[in-house]
């Protein structure tokens, strides 16, 4: 039988960040032939990952990234199972590597597809939960364009946001540093009233209308009352129209307004694990 040396071993976990004694079965499996040992550890990969496919991969790294014009930007969540693996400098490493190859991309779908170290990004989740042994995957890929991004990453990668601005000019990237960390800390359900889907304000028009009859109130009252409310939801969920977390006086769009006229919010996109 064939004998993995300490050279060949130490090649092969640099190479797929296997351990120690997984890197030498495969090797000495393979006999001695270095890609058929990967594949030996991807093929392990591919048995732990349908072992463990009904696991909740609710933990993980969220990336937010602009690109060097700024005038696009991207969330990516590489997602696992502990917040032991979320933390690991080497997860985090690969999560940012798939952030930037995200950049150059239009979908989730071409993400998995990507070659990422000779390999499908897809079958390098694959890889990567035979080497960690936890359920790893790709969870969100969100792209904004707008004439200024900027980005902001919040509680140690556990959230990501992008926002979008009208104009790149002076004070544009305070402005969307800024409105992106009121977007982290107070996920606005859309941009402005407009945004809202119409089956999201139907909802909360119910919700208003149960609360007012079980408080007794006339019915040929409700209908009004309930316009004042819905006008409330819209002032408290919808980023623009939010009062601005460091100065409760002022909204979001009269904060931006007041760095430079001419800007205001355009977009924004948001995960959070």
């Amino acid at each position: 039988m064939y004998k993995a040396t300490a050279a060949e071993v130490s090649k092969l976990r640099n190479a797929t960040g296997a351990g120690m004694m997984d890197s030498k079965k495969a090797l000495e499996e393979a006999g001695g032939d270095f890609d058929k040992a990967i594949e030996n550890l991807r093929k392990k990969g591919q048995k732990v990952a349908a072992n463990r496919a009904d696991r909740d991969s609710t933990e993980g790294a969220v990336i937010a990234k602009v690109n060097a014009d700024q005038n696009k930007g991207v969330i990516v969540s590489l997602n696992c199972e502990t917040d032991f693996v979320a933390k690991n400098e080497d997860f985090i490493a690969l999560a940012q590597r798939l952030a930037d190859m995200a950049m150059e991309l239009d979908s989730k779908e071409a993400l998995l597809a990507a070659d990422l170290d000779g390999m499908s990004v897809s079958d390098k989740m694959i890889e990567q939960t035979g080497v960690i042994g936890e359920k790893i995957e790709i969870g969100t890929f969100q792209i904004l364009t707008a004439p200024f991004v900027n980005s902001y990453i919040h509680a140690g990668n556990k959230i990501g946001a992008v926002v979008g601005l009208s104009a790149n000019v002076e004070g544009a990237e305070e402005a969307a540093r800024e409105v992106a960390m009121q977007v982290a800390a107070m996920n606005p359900v859309a941009l402005n009233e407009t945004e809202v889907s119409a089956d999201l304000i139907e909802k909360e028009m119910e919700i208003a209308k149960d609360q007012l009859r079980q408080e007794g109130k006339p019915e040929a009252m409700i209908d009004n009352i309930v316009k004042g409310k819905i006008q409330r939801f819209f002032k408290d969920n919808t980023l623009v129209h939010q009062a601005f977390i460091k100065d409760e006086k002022t909204s979001v769009a009269e904060h931006v307004k007041s760095i430079n006229p001419e800007l205001e919010v355009v977009g924004f996109i948001r995960f959070g694990l």
